[in-house]
């Protein structure tokens, strides 16, 4: 058997050797940092819940009906009627929740080590257009069930965009495709949600990885492991991606798989943050829910939208709030006048400004989640509820002060020696 498979690859790459040669550059001669820690698991996970939701995606597909009138029975069919169809509808639901999770996480990787700057900015700029088109993806998912919430979340969404001036009217209904959201909105999102957007996301995978192998990766020393090479020229500080950290990265597919069974068997609504209870309920165009929000991953930029007042009876204001908050994310690289990466050797201000941002983007997430009338939980110093919005006003200005002041802070931190080698 092994001299048949031997002969069977012989044939295969005298007829296509551009196969051995890619797996040897970005797999077998691919050399990573040998100090890659708990943080470097995430990006092989997003990976590996991209596979997980373009699988269930299109099992979803074989059964769901993009029609305004059979959209949530199609649903209900899948989750009683489908054989498995259940478990298929919240492995979709809870790894769209694992995404952004993981994302996230790869994210904060990246500002903890510095591997935005030069010369991966590129790689970052790839990283923040995934992270769009995911955003993309995650909102028209949203309406397909076509609930409730779905159905005015995106009302909601879509309405948003009629605040920009002079084109906003004309944006909404090209949007929607109709003056109201309906059934050619949801052909049009379920289109999008299906083709356009996965295969922009999976371009923008691509030449993110490709990025990053041709400059190569960061690690939590910030060192530079080409610099150094032995008389082969191999980095004395790398080792080779396949096998080494290719077993690494399964151990953590291993430990994610535990954690993402556990919520897909016992908690897959997650109290209502990762499927809303008002999702159950059919969509309604006469009776709006009494709390209108996103779901947990997009509710920092909700908050930092509700936040700003509105100017002349516009929205546009906080929407445009909204957008900044993302679109800061692409100048990171040039924000950060560090003249080191990693965490480990900068200085107090940046570490104070990047644990502060983290408590701010969760405490934004939160207030999110929940109607201004219940901000009243946080203290009878607030006053009326419609004065509790300073809580988020306040989490705003520092979200939009980690961005603005990091030229300052970041050029005047005290930093340590870097070493030569990985320590």
């Amino acid at each position: 058997m092994s001299t048949r498979l031997m002969a069977l690859w012989a044939w295969f790459d005298a007829r296509m050797p551009s196969v051995a040669q890619e797996y040897k550059k970005h797999l077998a001669e691919y050399y990573a940092p040998k100090n890659f820690n708990f943080w470097y698991y995430f990006g092989s996970l997003a990976m590996f819940v991209l596979v997980i939701q373009i699988v269930s995606g299109i099992w979803l597909t074989m059964s769901y009906k993009p029609d305004a009138a059979l959209a949530f029975g199609s649903v209900e069919y899948i989750m009683r009627d489908v054989p498995g169809g259940w478990i298929i509808r919240y492995i979709h639901s809870t790894g769209a929740s694992a995404f952004f999770l993981v994302v996230y996480l790869h994210m904060f990787r990246a500002m903890l080590y510095g591997s935005y700057k030069t010369p991966r900015e590129l790689i970052w700029i790839f990283g923040v257009l995934i992270y769009f088109c995911l955003m993309g993806e995650a909102f028209f998912g949203y309406l397909l069930p076509w609930g409730q919430m779905s159905y005015w979340g995106a009302q909601v969404i879509v309405n948003l965009f009629g605040t920009v001036p002079f084109i906003g009217p004309d944006l909404a209904v090209w949007i929607r495709g109709d003056y109201v959201v309906s059934d050619a909105t949801l052909n049009r999102f379920f289109a999008l949600h299906v083709i356009a957007l996965p295969l922009a996301l999976l371009g923008l995978v691509v030449v993110h990885l490709l990025a990053l192998h041709d400059v190569g990766s960061n690690n939590p020393d910030g060192v530079e492991i080409k610099k150094l090479k032995d008389a082969n020229g191999k980095p004395l500080d790398g080792i080779a991606f396949h096998p080494y950290y290719t077993v690494k990265d399964i151990v953590g597919v291993v430990f994610f798989l535990l954690i993402f069974c556990t919520v897909l068997f016992f908690a897959p609504e997650m109290g209502g943050y990762f499927l809303e209870y008002n999702n159950f309920v059919p969509a309604d165009s006469l009776v709006t829910p009494a709390h209108i929000a996103p779901v947990w991953y997009f509710t920092p930029y909700y908050s930092i939208l509700r936040a700003v007042p509105p100017l002349f009876y516009s929205q546009f204001p906080g929407v445009l709030a909204m957008g900044l908050a993302v679109l800061v994310l692409f100048f990171l690289p040039w924000l950060d006048r560090s003249p080191v990466k990693s965490i480990r050797y900068r200085g107090p201000y940046y570490k104070i400004a990047l644990g502060m941002f983290v408590v701010t983007f969760l405490v934004l997430g939160y207030l999110g989640t929940v109607p201004t009338n219940a901000w009243g939980q946080f203290g009878p110093w607030l006053g009326e509820a419609e004065r509790a919005t300073v809580v988020a006003r306040i989490g705003t200005l520092l979200y939009f002060l980690f961005f603005i002041l990091m030229p300052w802070y970041t050029a005047r931190d005290s930093v340590k020696p870097v070493p030569e080698r990985v320590t």
